[in-house]
């Protein structure tokens, strides 16, 4: 007979004849169930070193009372489930977070509440997980004395879902992480990066909402990742922007939106990328390309409304933009196949100037400005002489 199916529960309450989780833990075996009773338990540096499902009945409280990390998961095949756990202890040379996964495979991880935190979830060296339906909601005020939502390290193969994430330093952070679903998360009011990633490859980020963080999201030294149908919204600040992308090659970009961000998509070493059916509404700058940025494709995106569609600071273009609608765009469709008959040049004269000398932007809607963004057009002097769109689009892009 299998350890499953010998597997018992184990009751946990303040009159039960187990009131802890650490006994109940220490006493079960292999792929028992423990299951936690309504109230408060204070606890930490709780070890869960057997496969094992935790349940909690009407959000019991685990509460660390401050004084370090509270649950630490060393073994595979873990659950834990319907906790309240709250007062993780702050350290400068330890990550002490509410719940750690440290060296494991197949567990689960869902439908937490999670406050007054350092790091919320710290997924170590682990792989084939689920982190879901959980809600992390930190009061960090500073970077350097706070941690992050969620974060994965060294990780494989994690199922990130349907959280909700704010007030923490980074909402989710990846770091030598492959192989990842990031998809329907909320990721808000951050001290930095709504979505920091670094050397994370072929991970899928898919209708997540990252608004209003300090400075959008930042993806860096990475390829072959798939960003879909996520939401940028409300990242504003001098050094701020809805999402930041370094080192970043082989990548697909499709049908996100861009909105009311200082910068939609700020770009720097990024090559091979398409970026497709994107909405930019209502930014500073839809775009800005920096150096080293080779062979990326703009094909069927709406730029919608932004003080300058794009910024570039190199005379030599080697992207590719196509069949976008611009909403500045001011040509004509005589033949009204929707395509309109004369090219777009989104590089204005005037934004070239405001990425030199940020203190012009107070000439912003001047009559003066209209006069040499015109000439600019007429005769490329300072912007890419080849940085065309030759199928301006002359009706929005749906999809």
């Amino acid at each position: 007979m299998s350890l499953i199916a010998c597997a018992q529960t184990i009751e946990v309450c303040t009159t039960c004849p187990i009131t802890t989780l650490k006994n109940a833990i220490s006493q079960a075996k292999d792929f028992d169930t423990i299951v936690i009773e309504k109230g408060t338990y204070k606890a930490y540096n709780i070890l869960v070193d057997k496969p094992l499902t935790i349940i909690g009945k009407d959000y019991p409280v685990i509460d660390g009372e401050l004084k370090g990390e509270i649950i630490t998961i060393v073994s595979d095949n873990v659950t834990v489930d319907g906790l309240f756990i709250i007062n993780v202890g702050t350290s400068y040379t330890q990550d002490y977070a509410a719940i750690r996964v440290k060296k494991s495979k197949n567990f689960v991880i869902k439908n937490l509440v999670l406050e007054k935190l350092f790091f919320g979830i710290y997924i170590e060296k682990s792989h084939h997980g689920k982190v879901y339906h959980n809600k992390i909601v930190g009061d960090a005020v500073e970077e350097h004395n706070s941690g992050n939502g969620i974060q994965l390290w060294y990780s494989h193969h994690i199922e990130i879902e349907h959280n909700y994430i704010e007030h923490v330093r980074d909402g989710i952070y990846l770091e030598f992480s492959d192989d990842c679903i990031i998809k329907n998360n909320v990721s808000a009011l951050n001290i930095r990066y709504g979505l920091h990633f670094m050397f994370s490859n072929d991970d899928v980020y898919e209708d997540n909402t990252f608004e209003n963080n300090g400075a959008g999201v930042a993806v860096m030294f990475s390829k072959k990742i798939k960003m879909l149908n996520n939401t940028f919204r409300e990242n504003w600040g001098t050094a701020s922007y809805g999402m930041l992308l370094k080192e970043i090659n082989d990548a697909e970009i499709i049908g996100n939106t861009f909105e009311q961000n200082t910068i939609g998509i700020n770009i720097e070493g990024t090559n091979r990328v398409i970026y497709k059916n994107n909405n930019f509404k209502n930014n500073g700058w839809a775009l800005k390309v920096r150096g080293a940025c080779y062979a990326n494709q703009f094909i069927e995106n709406n730029f919608l409304y932004n003080s300058f569609d794009i910024a570039y600071n190199s005379k030599v273009n080697d992207n590719i933009f196509d069949r976008n609608f611009w909403s500045n765009y001011t040509g004509y469709d005589l033949d009204k196949d929707g395509v309109g008959d004369i090219p777009y040049r989104p590089v204005k004269l005037f934004s070239y100037v405001v990425n030199r000398t940020p203190e012009t932007i107070i000439l912003l809607r001047s009559l003066f400005i209209d006069i040499i963004d015109f000439s600019e057009k007429v005769s490329p002097v300072f912007t890419p002489d080849n940085l065309l769109d030759h199928h301006p689009l002359t009706k929005k892009v749906t999809w």
